[in-house]
C-alpha cells in the first residue's frame, strides 16, 4: 500500500539541496578512513619500499575480507530505509538488532581464520621475501578488531537507513583521529615507546576500530533501539539479501586483490607505487560513495513509500551531482601528481608511478556514475542485477590481467588501464538499468 511518508521528506521540496546536505557528512565520514591510510603510508614509507609493500599486501587482504562482509551494513541500510518509508519502525529495530548479532559472530570467525590461514594468504600474493613477515604480523593484529569492523559497518548502515548521516561522521572522525595519534606514537616511536613500524600501524588501527564500534552501538540503541527478541524470518531475509551482496562484493574485492597481486609481482617498487595510488583511489572512491549512500537511503525510503516518481528523481539528481564530483576529483588528482609522489611514493618507485597515476585520475567521472548507480540499485534491493554486472566486469578484468601476465606485458600502467576498463563496464550496466530502464525502473 502506498505510504504518505514519502511526501514528508525534505527531498520533495528541495531535491538538490537535500542530496547535497545528506552527502556532505557521509563524504567526511567515508574519507576519514582512507586519510588515515594515507597517514599510515606516509609514516611507513620512511621505513623503505619493503615495509610499504607489506602494508599494501596486508591492507589489501584485510579489505578484501571485510568488504565481502559489507553486505551486513548495506543490507541493513536498505531494509531500515524501506521500513521507515512504509512506517514499519518496529521492523527497523528488529533488523538493526539482528545485524549486530550477526556481525559479532562473523567477526569472531574471521579473526580466528586470519590467525589460522593468514600466512597462506600472504604467500598467495607472491610478495618478495622481505615483505612476508611484516604483512603477516599486520594481518594477525588487525584481525583482532574484525568484530569491531563489521559491527561499525552494520551500525553505520542502520543510522544511514534513517538518514542520520551526522552521527556516522562524528564516529568516523573520532576513530580516525585516535588512529592517527597512535600511528605517530607507535610507528616511529616516541619517548619510552619503541618504534614498532608496520606492527605499530596495525595496533593503532585495531584500537581505534574498537573504540568507534562501541560508540556506534550506543548511538544505534539511542536512535533506533535494540530488541532482545530475534526472529528467524528476519535472519533469513537479511542472509538471503546478503548472498547476492556477498558474491558481488567478493567479486569486487577479488579484482582489487588481483591488481595488488599483479603490482607486487612486478617488483617491490611497483608494489609500493600501487599502494600509494590505491590509497588515493580509495579516498576518491569513498568521496563518490557519499552520493551512493545518500541515493541508497532516499531510494529505499521512497521505494518503501511506493513513490516511483520520487525514486527516479533521486536517480537523476544523484547521478548529476556525483558526475560533477568525479570531474572535480580528476582535476584535483592531476594537479597534485608531484605532491602525491613526494608524500607517498618512495624515491625508488617514482619511475613506475606517473602513468598509472594519470589513468587512475582520468577515469574518475566514469567511476562517479558507477558508484551513483550502485547506490540507486542498492536502494531498490536490486542485488541480483548488481551481482551479475560485477560478475561480467570482474571476469573480463581478471582475464585481461592474466593475459597481460602471460604475454609478459604486465606493467603498473597496464594494471591501472585494466582497472579503468573494469570501471567503465560497471558504469554502462548501472546506467542502462535506469535509462532507458529495466526491472523496477521500466515505465
Amino acid at each position: 500500500m502506498r505510504s504518505d511518508a514519502g511526501v514528508e521528506n525534505a527531498f520533495v521540496q528541495r531535491p538538490h539541496r537535500t542530496v547535497f546536505r545528506l552527502s556532505v557528512p557521509v563524504f567526511f565520514s567515508l574519507i576519514a578512513e582512507p586519510i588515515t591510510g594515507l597517514v599510515d603510508t606516509h609514516y611507513v614509507k620512511e621505513l623503505g619500499a619493503d615495509p610499504l609493500a607489506a602494508l599494501g599486501v596486508g591492507t589489501a587482504l584485510l579489505s578484501a575480507v571485510f568488504w565481502i562482509f559489507n553486505f551486513l551494513g548495506t543490507g541493513t541500510q536498505t531494509e531500515i530505509a524501506r521500513a521507515y518509508g512504509s512506517n514499519r519502525r518496529e521492523d527497523g529495530r528488529s533488523i538493526a538488532s539482528l545485524a549486530i548479532v550477526l556481525c559479532l559472530g562473523f567477526g569472531a570467525v574471521l579473526a580466528a581464520l586470519a590467525w589460522m590461514f593468514g600466512g597462506a594468504a600472504v604467500d598467495r600474493m607472491e610478495a618478495a621475501s622481505g615483505v612476508r613477515a611484516d604483512a603477516l604480523r599486520y594481518i594477525e593484529i588487525r584481525a583482532l578488531a574484525a568484530p569491531a569492523v563489521l559491527l561499525m559497518s552494520a551500525c553505520f548502515g542502520a543510522l544511514r537507513g534513517v538518514q542520520d548521516m551526522r552521527s556516522t561522521l562524528f564516529i568516523a572522525v573520532f576513530a580516525n583521529v585516535v588512529n592517527v595519534v597512535l600511528d605517530i606514537l607507535l610507528i616511529s616511536g616516541a619517548g619510552p615507546i619503541p618504534a614498532l613500524g608496520v606492527t605499530g600501524a596495525a595496533v593503532a588501527t585495531a584500537i581505534a576500530q574498537w573504540m568507534g564500534a562501541i560508540w556506534a552501538l550506543v548511538l544505534v540503541r539511542q536512535r533506533i533501539g535494540l530488541g532482545t527478541e530475534l526472529h528467524l524470518r528476519d535472519a533469513k531475509r537479511l542472509l538471503v539479501v546478503g548472498f547476492d551482496l556477498f558474491l558481488r562484493t567478493g567479486l569486487l574485492t577479488l579484482f582489487l586483490l588481483m591488481t595488488t597481486r599483479a603490482a607486487t609481482k612486478i617488483s617491490s617498487e611497483a608494489g609500493a607505487a600501487h599502494q600509494a595510488i590505491r590509497n588515493v583511489w580509495l579516498l576518491a572512491a569513498l568521496c563518490l560513495d557519499a552520493f551512493a549512500a545518500t541515493a541508497q537511503s532516499l531510494t529505499g525510503y521512497f521505494h518503501g513509500a511506493e513513490r516511483p516518481d520520487l525514486m527516479r528523481r533521486v536517480a537523476s539528481v544523484t547521478c548529476k551531482q556525483s558526475f560533477a564530483m568525479g570531474v572535480a576529483l580528476a582535476l584535483a588528482m592531476l594537479a597534485s601528481t608531484s605532491a602525491v609522489g613526494a608524500l607517498l611514493v618512495p624515491p625508488e618507485a617514482l619511475a613506475v608511478f606517473a602513468s598509472a597515476w594519470w589513468l587512475s585520475a582520468a577515469f574518475q567521472p566514469i567511476n562517479a556514475l558507477s558508484f551513483a548507480t550502485d547506490g540507486i540499485h542498492l536502494g531498490t534491493a536490486d542485488y541480483t542485477y548488481l551481482r551479475n554486472a560485477m560478475l561480467v566486469s570482474t571476469t573480463l578484468g581478471i582475464g585481461a590481467l592474466l593475459a597481460l601476465e602471460e604475454a609478459g606485458q604486465l606493467t603498473l600502467g597496464s594494471v591501472w588501464g585494466v582497472t579503468a576498463a573494469w570501471i567503465a563496464v560497471r558504469s554502462v550496466f548501472g546506467m542502462a538499468r535506469i535509462w532507458p530502464g529495466s526491472g523496477v525502473w521500466r515505465r
